[in-house]
């Protein structure tokens, strides 16, 4: 089976090349254009730090493919195949970027035969660098880490995200799965405002679930390895296997947990993220966070 180490550990070093970037324009005064919504925003820097991580990883690497957010926002389509590809997020949080809220990440996963290799997760203002490889386990600045392992619903933090949708059907459908779950009750319900950040926290122990409806692959190709190689259990929201196309996910400290949570929430329609690059949520098309 080929060792895809050193690519991994190229990944980390222009993750953390990429973080120094974005925490240099953290306190710039930022050019912010919209994308599908007024609450999907992109910045100049966005598409520079995903410019700089492709056009390094294409120097070391000239045969493999990308799969980035902002190429795909300019009309490119996504599209995994067998061939070793990268899957990046410039900046996880480009809302909490532009109004200087602390939890921004670079997320950079790495995919062969659609299999995802390795995860790099890099929380800048944070400083924290989780990461994992099949098989070996995942890491927060070199310490392994692990899920909470809490098996009991009612003893969860939750994580999730209202995300950019702003139609009605996906806005409703999200503020009742938040009900649903505080009826049960969860201890709480929390939000970062980054996906990739916001499942490290399952696998670090932090909170014991996390699940969201329409987001990305770039969102969470990554922090998806690093959960199921802490231990914990990933998921589409209807209880089938994860899919990281399908633009939903449940990532939990165990699977009666997971299951649980993929018995009260519910999902509104998206399209897959490679069925159309013009893809659409609800009533809208989305991006990220």
């Amino acid at each position: 089976m080929p060792d895809w180490t050193e690519c991994l550990n190229f990944g980390i070093s222009i993750a953390k090349q990429a973080g120094e970037v974005v925490l240099a324009a953290l306190q710039d005064q930022k050019d912010v254009d919209l994308k599908s919504s007024p609450a999907d925003l992109v910045t100049e820097t966005d598409q520079r730090v995903e410019n700089i991580l492709i056009f390094e990883i294409r120097k070391r690497f000239p045969h493999h493919r990308f799969i980035g957010e902002e190429s795909v926002a300019a009309g490119g389509r996504v599209q995994l195949t067998d061939c070793p590809t990268w899957i990046i997020d410039p900046i996880d949080g480009t809302v909490n970027f532009v109004h200087r809220f602390p939890f921004m990440a670079v997320s950079i996963a790495f995919a062969v035969n659609k299999q995802t290799e390795f995860g790099i997760v890099y929380s800048c203002v944070e400083d924290k660098l989780f990461h994992a490889q099949r098989g070996r386990g995942a890491f927060l600045n070199g310490e392994a880490v692990h899920t909470s392992g809490q098996e009991d619903i009612n003893r969860c933090v939750v994580v999730t995200e209202i995300g950019a949708e702003r139609d009605h059907l996906s806005l409703s459908t999200m503020t009742s799965n938040i009900f649903r779950l505080l009826k049960l009750p969860v201890h709480g319900v929390r939000a970062l405002g980054t996906a990739a950040v916001d499942m490290c926290q399952v696998a670090t122990g932090g909170a014991d679930a996390y699940y969201h409806i329409g987001m990305h692959c770039w969102d969470i190709a990554a922090s998806a390895i690093i959960v199921q190689e802490a231990g914990g259990v990933v998921m589409d929201t209807d209880g089938s296997s994860f899919d990281m196309m399908s633009r939903r996910v449940i990532a939990a400290s165990s699977l009666a947990v997971a299951s649980h949570i993929a018995q009260v929430v519910q999902a509104f329609p998206c399209r897959r993220d490679d069925d159309d690059p013009s893809s659409t949520c609800g009533a809208e098309s989305v991006g990220k966070l």
